[in-house]
């Protein structure tokens, strides 16, 4: 794995502050708009504004597709969940989320550069140069961020790492593959699944999918935390 090494701008604060949390401020992942919506609280706004409503301190989540480590941090040091196993596709990343624990002390929380998939094995996964949109798919539909990287990447099963970790939350964003990933597994341990959808890319059939997925877990769409593409799956409510 690569050293992290911040390649700061030439002028600004070494760390961008967001919802009481400090990032590096590496202009490789902080581009001026995502520095503007950090500080405004605005970064990801939807998910979390769910993670907040409904995850516990005594909850283990598991996060498919870690970004920059904004939701794994906000779980693991402001929500105090009781553990985040977050999962990144994207190598280039795992070493500035690894920062972000460090510097916000967070010791509750771990990334892991894999996939989830049916069975273990590895596959080529699409690094482009706005990572928030790297994925599996080498041209989906309507996507204008060049490929800059493809990275060969670990598979892990998702029903053997589920079996493992025994997570209670699943939080999910992983632009596109949630269509094929999650009714592979076992979700019946879940009581909370909060997952972005990309109806742009999954269509009717791929929401659908999700949703039979997550009825077939006991689990039913709840939708007073969930918020356009952003929905929120609860038991017992």
């Amino acid at each position: 794995m690569e050293e992290f090494k911040v390649e700061r701008p030439d002028k600004g604060p070494p760390f961008i502050k967001s919802r009481g949390l400090r990032f590096p401020n590496d202009i490789r992942v902080i581009s001026p708009k995502r520095r503007g919506k950090l500080r405004r609280g605005e970064y990801e706004q939807r998910e979390a504004q769910a993670v907040r409503a409904n995850v516990r301190p005594d909850d283990v989540v598991i996060e498919l597709g870690a970004g920059m480590g904004y939701m794994s941090s906000l779980m693991a040091r402001n929500l105090r969940a009781k553990s985040v196993h977050a999962y990144e596709a994207n190598p280039k990343m795992i070493p500035y989320i690894n920062a972000v624990y460090a510097e916000n002390g967070i010791t509750n929380a771990t990334v892991t550069n894999a996939l989830l998939g049916a069975q273990a094995g590895e596959a080529d996964f699409y690094v482009r140069s706005n990572f928030v949109a790297s994925s599996l798919e080498e041209n989906p539909k309507g996507m204008n961020s060049e490929v800059i990287a493809v990275e060969k990447v670990e598979v892990l099963s998702m029903q053997a790492v589920f079996d493992d970790i025994k997570p209670t939350v699943l939080v999910c964003d992983i632009e596109g593959a949630e269509a094929d990933i999650l009714p592979i597994a076992d979700l019946s341990c879940l009581r909370c699944a909060i997952v972005e959808l990309h109806p742009q890319w999954i269509g009717q059939s791929g929401v659908q999918a999700v949703f039979d997925a997550m009825h077939r877990a006991g689990l039913t769409y709840f939708p007073r935390t969930s918020d356009k593409k952003v929905v929120t799956f609860r038991k017992a409510w």
